[in-house]
């Protein structure tokens, strides 16, 4: 993609040594229904927003099975198919889905085996560049949940693997099986309880994906509502801004189902903070996640 893009003015971040994208990508949860269930009440919209993503030099799409069920993966498929050159879809296994805002657990074998062949059909691809284990499963072993992606690994389905919503010990129990590319936390100026992952993560070649990367900051203290306020941004753009400076590892996925809010949301990608402004910003202490309202 031209590198004179917006997404681009974020620089690039290389996965796995062969998948180098844009550090500014998008995440794709929010074009299904509410309660992340069933279609979009605006198809077209969804649709646009996916398009301008990609023409706005975004090229790192990040969604999961779960996202609907389906649909996101759908959609994607519908905009985007067939793909441009260089970019990257990453989907997710291990939540089951029974209704709006109810998820299940499953990460065994046997389901991620059946799975990614669904993921491959939908986004019509021959290989998913990074497959993630979307949370592990308390009633599977971990070690089985990786051990079936590593064995789509050497089959080919799939590029590099990834995960999500882990601790340190099972990123390091899973470097044990098989190579990890990217681990996606929840993560945000406002909520850093995942600091030592990301420190790791940044220490060991590994992309970190914070999912939740500006909600909190959309409601956050005075210091980021004064910068907004005197950088005439929005705190969204401010927290994303904070995020891309946080760690040379650190690839922010923010998504939405409006093509505005994308737009506002890539325009980070040219934000700089100043060393005052990233440094008052460091100073702050964030609240727990589970004491915010």
């Amino acid at each position: 993609m031209p590198t004179e893009t917006p997404a681009a003015q974020s620089g690039t971040i290389t996965l796995g040594g062969d998948l180098t994208v844009n550090r500014l990508g998008y995440g794709a949860m929010r074009i299904t229904g509410k309660g992340i269930w069933g279609p979009p009440e605006d198809r077209k919209a969804a649709l646009a927003t996916l398009r301008r993503a990609v023409e706005l030099g975004v090229n790192f799409i990040d969604t999961a099975d779960s996202y609907g069920p389906d649909v996101s993966e759908e959609l994607i498929a519908e905009a985007l198919a067939p793909y441009p050159a260089g970019l990257v879809i990453t989907t997710k296994v291990g939540w089951t889905r029974h209704g709006p805002s109810v998820w299940q657990h499953d990460a065994s074998p046997a389901h991620i085996a059946e799975a990614v062949e669904g993921s491959l059909r939908r986004l019509r691809l021959e290989r998913i560049d990074v497959y993630q284990l979307h949370v592990p499963d308390p009633a599977v072993s971990f070690d089985a949940s990786v051990e079936a992606l590593a064995r789509l690994r050497d089959a080919g389905k799939v590029r590099h693997v990834g995960l999500s919503n882990v601790t340190l010990e099972h990123i390091r129990r899973a470097e044990k099986t098989v190579p990890i590319v990217s681990v996606q936390n929840r993560y945000s100026f406002s909520d850093r309880e995942w600091d030592y992952v990301v420190d790791y993560c940044q220490a060991n070649a590994i992309a970190f994906l914070p999912w939740g990367p500006m909600a909190q900051g959309r409601k956050a203290n005075e210091t980021i509502e004064h910068i907004a306020a005197a950088r005439q941004a929005t705190t969204a753009v401010v927290s994303l801004a904070w995020l891309l400076r946080r760690a040379p590892a650190v690839l922010p996925i923010p998504g939405t189902g409006s093509v505005k809010h994308l737009e506002e949301n890539v325009s980070a990608a040219a934000f700089r903070l100043t060393g005052e402004e990233f440094a008052a910003l460091n100073a702050v202490t964030p609240k727990p996640y589970w004491l915010r309202g």
